[in-house]
């Protein structure tokens, strides 16, 4: 199939870019990497009178270290971002989930802010920037504003940007030392979207846990924060029960029943990924 007629729009700068938004409104869709955009649009599940490419927009395909927090630009392409060494120094847990992200053609193309402006639930850059708590930065006609992530993901595939909004950049707070990541998910066959999984950080001050971060995703309309199980990890420190962390990470879980996994799978694999999760992320903290 071929997508429905569209007007393509190739501005050279945020400003122009915002103008657009802000003309055309909910008849304009932003184009970053297109992976997930143009299926949607060739299968018409999806269809818009005006496309604004950004991969034509200057200054958002850049990675800076600003004020303690690593900042990508949206038109930063996946793969990019997996090898960069500011990001594997300082948001490692960026470096970690990105090879899970379909397959290298896939990243090659796919953006940081287009996987994360798209909100899919079962995606894991969502999840990493839940459990970082970062911030969005959000650009229309009027100026940009910031949205922190636990207010940024409202469901499936929506976010609190308006309609005239573009996502410009993500920024990761740094993590101090003595600080682990990791990555752990369940799906089909690697490159699959995940049927379950979990991106957790820990920070040690000897056993003691002195920050800790535990974000799922795949189990729910968007991802979700475990915060009951950061503070009992918390009070427990290094040496937890971590089967008993990754259950009272699962127990709140409401996921839902469908082709690739009943309700009570994702739950029961919630609790797994996470002690996983943890498990590597604990270990490295030590190292």
């Amino acid at each position: 199939m071929k997508p429905s007629p569209f007007t393509y729009h190739a501005p050279t700068s945020v400003a122009d870019a915002a103008a657009l938004l802000a003309t055309h409104g909910d008849e304009a869709k932003v184009l970053a990497g297109g992976q997930s955009l143009v299926p949607l649009m060739s299968l018409r599940l999806a269809s818009f009178a005006h496309l604004i490419d950004l991969n034509t927009v200057e200054g958002l395909n850049t990675i800076d270290r600003v004020n303690g927090s690593v900042r990508v630009g949206a038109t930063v392409r996946q793969a990019t971002a997996e090898h960069s060494a500011l990001i594997a120094k300082d948001a490692p847990l960026i470096a970690k989930a990105l090879p899970h992200i379909g397959h290298f053609q896939i990243r090659n193309r796919g953006t940081v802010g287009g996987s994360i402006a798209h909100a899919d639930p079962a995606s894991e850059l969502p999840a990493v920037t839940l459990a970082l708590d970062a911030t969005i930065e959000a650009t229309s006609a009027g100026g940009t504003r910031e949205i922190v992530a636990g207010d940024f993901f409202e469901s499936t595939w929506q976010t609190s940007l308006a309609e005239n909004e573009l996502l410009t950049a993500v920024r990761f707070p740094v993590w101090g030392p003595n600080s682990g990541f990791a990555v752990e998910e369940i799906a089909r066959r690697h490159g699959d979207f995940a049927i379950c999984g979990a991106a957790c950080g820990v920070t040690l001050d000897g056993d003691r846990v002195t920050h800790a971060a535990i974000a799922l995703f795949g189990v729910g309309s968007t991802p979700v924060r475990a915060t009951t199980a950061e503070q009992a990890l918390l009070a427990a420190g290094a040496n937890a029960d971590l089967t008993a962390i990754g259950n009272e990470a699962a127990e709140p879980l409401e996921p839902n029943d469908d082709i690739h996994a009943s309700r009570l799978y994702r739950k029961r694999v919630a609790a797994v990924v996470v002690r996983r999760a943890l498990t590597r992320a604990i270990l490295e903290a030590r190292s």
